[in-house]
């Protein structure tokens, strides 16, 4: 039991002195990194980790912030963002004789 106490005390200082979305979010991809150009939507933010890192360890927002980790990944509905633009569809006008 002695042996475990210190771990455990370490594990949980590890999870509280660490920004949540860094560190259980998983990798970050070019979507989370890339920033919106004017006009564009912004990118949704992990409420979960963006709650936890405000209660439990505040200077974990700026490193989640800072790396992009804050932000959901991909989301299915959005083309992925290394995809070329698609060009805008031609439009033909016919001229009536």
């Amino acid at each position: 039991m002695k042996k475990v106490k210190p771990i455990i005390s370490m594990l949980l200082i590890a999870c509280v002195l660490s920004s949540c979305a860094t560190v259980f979010g998983g990798r970050v991809n070019a979507y989370q990194r890339t920033k919106p150009v004017a006009g564009e939507q912004t990118r949704p933010l992990r409420v979960g980790a963006f709650i936890a890192d405000l209660v439990l360890f505040w200077p974990g927002l700026v490193i989640d912030f800072a790396t992009c980790a804050i932000y959901r990944p991909h989301p299915v509905d959005a083309p992925p963002a290394d995809a070329p633009a698609q060009p805008a569809p031609a439009t033909t006008t016919s001229a009536a004789k």
